[in-house]
């Protein structure tokens, strides 16, 4: 499972072994030693499941539902007053759930830009493509 860690607009990503969470909701706080983040305090923001389908805090259970939504998460309407029918993942984590978003809460001993400076540089640069054209 990957996990988005966020604090004041600086985000990376961690894979992890997600056994450890399953049973959480939205909006429980976890420790950061499961990310690799000692002496952090982190809190679950939501998510999304294998298929792309957003979780969302309130809608009970880990099952996808669908509801009929005027706005927020899952749907953006073009205008006011403006519903539709659309599926929801539960606000539990379970195996069916693909990425977590979580903010950090409390941050520790080492600063949250040193994790971020440091996925930057293990991700490889993509070469920029070749502009072909066809005569």
């Amino acid at each position: 499972m990957k996990a988005v860690i966020s604090m004041k607009g600086k985000s990376f990503q961690r894979e992890f072994d997600s056994n450890i969470i399953y049973g959480k909701k939205i909006g429980e706080k976890l420790e950061g030693n499961i990310f690799g983040l000692e002496k952090y305090e982190l809190q679950i923001t939501g998510g999304s499941d294998k298929q792309g389908f957003p979780m969302r805090k309130g809608v009970k259970g880990i099952t996808r539902k669908k509801l009929v939504l005027s706005g927020s998460v899952g749907y953006r309407p073009e205008g006011k007053g403006v519903r539709r029918r659309k599926s929801i993942r539960g606000e539990t984590i379970s195996e069916e759930i693909a990425q977590i978003n979580l903010k950090v809460i409390k941050e520790g001993s080492k600063k949250f830009d040193e994790f971020v400076k440091k996925e930057e540089v293990e991700k490889p640069l993509n070469e920029p493509k070749e502009n072909k054209t066809e005569k």
